[in-house]
């Protein structure tokens, strides 16, 4: 018979890493007399300052176990969990399982009311009771689940080689801990996606959302997309079953950009859900789940009368789009962990002004175009790669503007040059007011001055391409 310990004395909160990747031991600070003991066994706060991941548990589960010798495992199960025990003292042995250079670590120690650890998802688990009457305790971040995959090994395994307090011949052990295979046999548990980097992007096929879902594997993300008919960002039922235990970073690209046809009812509902319920829904989810949320946002939120836009100017917008655009904005900064990303004048890959005019031009058509909207283009390669930016940098929470840098240029102006590369002359466009453009048609106000301030994104150390060259490039790959 193995002695029971003694009540631990004060100690302070430590977070210490340990030769298993993510695998943390925790020292507690225990407070006894003559009574008993107290402990603050979970304090997210402070654990959190001190290094513990914000895992977001949502289950507590209690083994307790009559007799000293009781063993259990070794099982990696699908979802991170925060051992300790509330009464008693365990021999704790854990072995890495998961697929990678440190498939087959093993960590132990002896776990009493002053000592936690915390086991990332795939991590084999297992332990062995020092003293009767042990109650071994685990928050896990994830509900329990019959479907839930597990990886096992063998508590008697020659590889691990857990020197076991007790020898196994003489432990309590089940009939189904004893059939675990060797390390030699063991599928290992598929490696997690680092940390921070499991993106997931709403609007995935949009011009934003295809050029997001090419160049975040790039800067290390895995990435999934979601899109209508599949999933609407506004049916609070769909997003709630997203896997968001799998989500690091919501991007939403996703929105109705009908800008005219949201002045019609039907098209007022259909922004209205589609750009500020989305938005909300996300924002609920995303702040249940600690994730961070994306919203890229839009220069249609401001009136158009001041000259430069700053992140700071009053919400003025003129049409239903930009009103619906400022709902989402705002339900967005209400979620602790969120970057509104205000862009204008996108061009990607799709439908856009640009391709626009090089068929007009190439077809021989000579348009009007507005020259009293002035603004520059932004690329979605610098829209993306800014917002990848704002992630990896860790960047301070908020609104960032972020459009193509270089000259402002009219609706106009952007016309004629692609004219012109286009060998038309670029006097062939006409320029026209907002005012005699829409004359006798049912059109939304829109904003005169989409020019947006940068200096914040810069102070970043993010500088957009200059948008006035990009188009020159990206005519010539329309005409390669």
């Amino acid at each position: 018979m193995i002695a029971a310990s003694a009540s631990p004395g004060p100690g302070p909160l430590a977070v210490r890493s340990t030769p298993i990747p993510g695998f943390l031991r925790l020292d507690l600070t225990v407070h006894g007399d003559d009574r008993g003991w107290f402990k603050e066994n979970w304090q997210r706060e402070k654990m959190v300052a001190l290094g513990l991941p914000d895992f977001q548990p949502v289950q507590n589960n209690i083994s307790f176990n009559d007799e000293v010798g009781v063993t259990r495992g070794i099982h990696a199960e699908p979802w991170d969990k925060f051992v300790s025990v509330a009464t008693g003292r365990v021999f704790g042995a854990w072995v890495d399982l998961r697929e990678g250079p440190s498939f087959g670590t093993v960590y132990t120690t002896i776990i009493d009311p002053s000592v936690a650890v915390f086991v990332p998802k795939g991590v084999g688990n297992s332990y062995q009771t020092l003293e009767p009457n042990t109650a071994y305790t685990y928050l896990v971040n994830d509900h329990w689940s019959p479907d839930a995959k597990y990886t096992f090994l063998n508590l008697a395994d020659e590889t691990a080689a857990v020197d076991w307090p007790i020898p196994l011949e003489r432990a309590i052990l089940s009939d189904k801990d004893k059939a675990h295979p060797r390390m030699a046999d063991v599928t290992p548990f598929p490696a997690p996606a680092p940390v921070g980097r499991r993106a997931l992007v709403t609007g995935a096929n949009g011009q934003l959302g295809r050029e997001l879902m090419r160049v975040l594997p790039e800067a290390g993300f895995t990435v999934t997309g979601v899109d209508l008919p599949e999933v609407s960002i506004s049916n609070a039922e769909q997003v709630a079953a997203l896997p968001w235990d799998e989500i690091d970073v919501v991007i939403n690209a996703a929105a109705w950009t009908n800008v005219d046809g949201a002045e019609t009812p039907e098209g007022r509902r259909s922004t209205w859900e589609a750009n500020a319920t989305g938005p909300a829904v996300l924002a609920r989810e995303a702040t249940a789940h600690g994730a961070t949320l994306v919203h890229i946002s839009t220069e249609y939120v401001f009136d158009g009368t001041q000259e430069v836009h700053v992140e700071d100017e009053a919400p003025s917008p003129l049409s239903a789009y930009g009103q619906s655009k400022a709902g989402g904005d705002a339900a967005v900064a209400s979620t602790p962990k969120h970057y509104i990303v205000r862009t204008s004048w996108v061009v990607g890959d799709g439908k856009n002004f640009i391709k626009t005019m090089a068929s007009l031009a190439d077809r021989g058509i000579s348009p009007s175009v507005v020259s009293d909207q002035v603004g520059r283009l932004t690329f979605t390669a610098d829209l993306a790669q800014g917002i990848i930016h704002l992630l990896t940098n860790e960047a301070p929470y908020g609104v960032y503007n972020l459009s193509g840098e270089g000259p402002v240029m009219s609706w106009a102006q952007v016309a004629k040059r692609v004219f012109e590369l286009c060998g038309r002359d670029p006097e062939d466009v006409t320029e026209v007011t907002t005012e005699e453009y829409f004359a006798g048609r049912e059109a939304a106000p829109r904003p005169l001055s989409s020019t947006l301030d940068l200096s914040k994104i810069e102070a970043t150390g993010f500088t957009p391409s200059d948008s006035s060259q990009r188009i020159d490039t990206y005519v010539a790959s329309l005409r390669s």
